[in-house]
């Protein structure tokens, strides 16, 4: 398969994927590293990567901040392939249910991811609780009260079949990954929207206002 012909970037021979062993093997012959859905950077003459049951997303950078987009699915043998199913109708993403505390404290976590930065973090505990305070002016919210919403709401989903959301699934150091990788469940579940950051404006001139429900 042809990607990035007229790119300069992309090898003219850039990987390979290969079955061996029962599995399909990804191997990079280019000069770039493919980027995997997961984020695994694959390198030239590193040990091949076993692609998943499923969908799989690979990416290459180009020339002129390109970036060049393959997906891959490997089928379980069913041979069920699927179907264009033009004339279905779209279903709506999988927003899941917070309370009105985890609502309000996420959406303000996560604001910068709402407001498109281009390099965005979550806020600290710290920010957070203070941003929360002047909010909730006649509540006590302090680091360990955010802590303990957001670590209570990541084992929820994370038994709902979220990964990524376990210091186990994610490695040492951890540092903001947990974080991170909940705040782009909820952003990318609808959970949370920009709209909120218009609420929380709101809040702010009428301390005591409640967001929408998520």
């Amino acid at each position: 398969m042809c990607i990035g012909e007229n790119d300069v970037r992309i090898s003219r021979v850039h990987g390979t994927i290969t079955y061996q062993d029962g599995s399909w093997w990804l191997r990079n012959h280019g000069r770039l590293p493919i980027r995997v859905s997961n984020a695994v950077l694959l390198h030239t003459g590193s040990d091949p990567l076993p692609l998943a049951v499923g969908y799989t997303t690979l990416f290459l950078r180009g020339n002129r901040h390109r970036e060049h987009l393959l997906e891959v699915l490997v089928s379980d043998g069913d041979g069920r392939a699927a179907q264009p199913r033009p004339s279905q109708m779209t279903v709506p993403p999988k927003r899941w249910r917070l309370t009105p505390e985890e609502h309000l404290t996420l959406t303000v976590l996560a604001q910068r991811y709402l407001a498109y930065d281009l390099q965005p973090l979550p806020l600290t505990r710290q920010q957070a609780a203070a941003e929360l305070a002047e909010l909730r002016p006649n509540e006590t919210w302090t680091a360990k009260r955010v802590e303990h919403i957001v670590s209570r709401l990541r084992q929820r989903l994370s038994d709902a079949g979220v990964a990524g959301l376990r210091r186990d699934e994610v490695g040492e150091p951890v540092g903001l990954t947990l974080t991170v990788n909940l705040i782009w469940e909820l952003v990318q579940s609808t959970t949370i929207v920009p709209m909120d950051l218009e609420w929380l404006e709101l809040a702010g001139d009428n301390p005591g206002a409640e967001l929408p429900p998520a």
